[in-house]
């Protein structure tokens, strides 16, 4: 039977049945609908918007040319684009030393400094321009360190960047540095070698495209990020700032279209320049490769102990400044604990109902998320029907990479607000935010899922054919089983991000669906700074206890389905 099995895998042929067939056609191309929809039309309306006047008539090029000839866009692209290659020179090479601490180190708890530096994430990007404020404010702890300066401008916004993007750049070198030949390591030894030479010629090399690829993401996060110089931008203005003021305050649509296509710019350019390097690297670990494990070295690994504490310690100290700002009765004067911030009710931005919209947006984006990335992955990787569909289905899946939230919110507000179109109905309501975020973050729950489906032979499908088992039947009581933990990861990334996002929702939300992130902004404009540090408190705490959840479940069904794994 298996070698029936391995016949059909090699001839391409894994579905048997024209009522198997037609089932798997169509749900390639309802999938490939469902991306149209919610990535590719809001896009071409961002696109068709910015050859309009505000009448609705044809406008060419004018309003490009408008926002060339106006002083103030062009100083926002110009802070826009200092801020972007500041943070990126701040943070790639602190990312890189805690990365390598980490990763070519013995260092104490590394584990534990791995997680610290990873907290961000859990986090809104309002929160450490938050924690700035009560650091570094007209009455924060270290105003003195600024000497006469002010957290409010382009410094401010660095270092909030910094803290916000430091947990991305640290993923990815990580990554790049975990995978290295200790039989390089090996032969450099015996040349007579030294740790220095060894790290120019050896680990900087192997590291080249993680470096490229943080350094573009980091790029791209600042250019794109709204909410750190929202809140301590001052008179530094910002493309992403921008764009919100065209939209929100001026309703000026086609110049925000323009604005919108320029922030999607530096977005794409990274994204072909990834894809160019990516070409180039060569793999890291061969088939006859030996993965390279430390040494233990009590010098080196001291030096990197104390590298982690010291790079650990600002971003604790953002992070509590944060949490501690919320129970702080009246900064500086009042230095008593209190909950009163958490009287959302007393103070604008929606309340409590805020929150619990959140917890609502972030469980539906979950469920629904991972169900619709997990058949979008599988129809590409493990059905052998329609071709031309599944080519389709990965592009769409890899154009979020390469758009930023902003973008796509106000990709949103033109295509779905717009009276012509039937699903206009859904604009401002929980089912289109659900939507909404999902798309914005579905390349990176996509390839994950991607990844895990890939370790599996296909020789389990081409069994199933040769049986003549229906594909549902396989990957109800096979894939699925064995893919388990890596949607479960998918599921913490969209619930965490869909609790923490601002930049995509900014646009479509109705007041009677407030988000807390959105909250938080609406409290800091009113003067609430310590009510907007206790909801970005109970973000952080609601994301930390769904990531536990989430992990003790995987250990759950794990147990039960996943027996395999244990070698009995």
């Amino acid at each position: 039977m298996l070698s029936v099995a391995r016949k059909i895998a090699r001839s391409g042929v894994g579905l048997r049945l024209d009522g198997e067939k037609w089932v798997a056609i169509g749900l390639v191309w309802a999938l490939v609908g469902l991306l149209a929809l919610a990535l590719g039309l809001p896009l071409l309306f961002i696109l068709g918007k910015s050859a309009l006047t505000m009448e609705g008539d044809f406008a060419g090029l004018a309003n490009f040319a408008e926002v060339w000839h106006s002083p103030g866009l062009m100083r926002a692209t110009g802070n826009s684009l200092r801020l972007a290659l500041t943070v990126s020179a701040l943070v790639l090479p602190l990312a890189f030393a805690f990365a390598w601490a980490c990763c070519r180190s013995r260092a104490w708890g590394r584990g534990l400094f791995r997680q610290i530096a990873l907290s961000p994430l859990l986090a809104p990007s309002l929160m450490p321009a938050i924690s700035l404020v009560y650091l570094f404010g007209h009455q924060g702890v270290l105003k003195g360190w600024l000497q006469g300066g002010s957290v409010y401008g382009f410094w401010g916004i660095v270092l909030g960047e910094a803290f916000y993007t430091f947990p991305y750049a640290v993923m990815i070198l990580c990554t790049a540095l975990a995978a290295a030949d200790a039989r390089l390591f090996e032969a450099a030894r015996t040349l007579g070698a030294g740790a220095w030479r060894q790290f120019f010629t050896i680990t900087l090399p192997g590291a080249r495209y993680g470096l490229v690829s943080s350094a573009l993401v980091v790029f791209t996060l600042v250019i794109t990020d709204f909410g750190v110089p929202k809140v301590v931008g001052g008179d530094c203005n910002v493309l992403a700032v921008e764009a919100y003021k065209q939209v929100v305050g001026q309703q000026n649509f086609s110049r925000g279209a323009v604005v919108g296509l320029m922030l999607l710019l530096p977005a794409v350019l990274s994204f072909f320049v990834e894809r160019a390097i990516a070409k180039r690297q060569q793999a890291a670990l061969t088939a006859r490769a030996i993965l390279y494990a430390p040494a233990p070295d009590w010098q080196r690994d001291a030096a990197a102990t104390a590298l982690l504490a010291l790079l650990a310690l600002p971003l604790l100290a953002m992070l509590g400044m944060g949490v501690a700002a919320s129970f702080i009765r009246y900064w500086p004067y009042d230095m008593s604990f209190t909950l009163a911030h958490y009287r959302f009710d007393d103070v604008d931005g929606g309340g409590w109902a805020s929150y619990f919209n959140s917890l609502q947006l972030a469980g539906a984006t979950a469920l629904i998320g991972s169900a619709l990335v997990f058949l979008g992955a599988y129809a590409c990787e493990k059905l052998p029907a329609a071709a031309l569909g599944r080519s389709l289905l990965r592009l769409l899946a890899m154009l979020p990479m390469a758009v930023p939230g902003l973008v796509l919110g106000l990709g949103y507000v033109f295509f779905f607000n717009h009276p012509a179109n039937p699903l206009n109905v859904l604009y401002g309501s929980m089912a289109l935010m659900v939507v909404c975020t999902v798309a914005h973050f579905y390349t990176t729950a996509h390839l994950t899922v991607a990844a895990a489906l890939n370790q599996l032979d296909r020789e389990f499908e081409a069994v199933a054919a040769s049986l003549k088992v229906p594909f549902w039947t396989t990957l109800r009581r096979v894939t699925l089983p064995v893919s388990l933990p890596a949607l479960l990861e998918v599921a913490r990334f969209l619930f965490v991000s869909a609790m923490t996002t601002l930049s995509a929702l900014i646009f479509i939300i109705s007041p009677g669906k407030g988000l807390a992130a959105v909250a938080i902004v609406t409290m800091d404009d009113a003067g609430d700074t310590a009510a907007s540090a206790a909801m970005s408190t109970l973000i952080v705490l609601s994301s930390i206890v769904a990531s536990v959840l989430l992990q003790w479940l995987e250990r759950l069904l794990a147990r039960r389905h996943q027996r395999w794994r244990g070698g009995g």
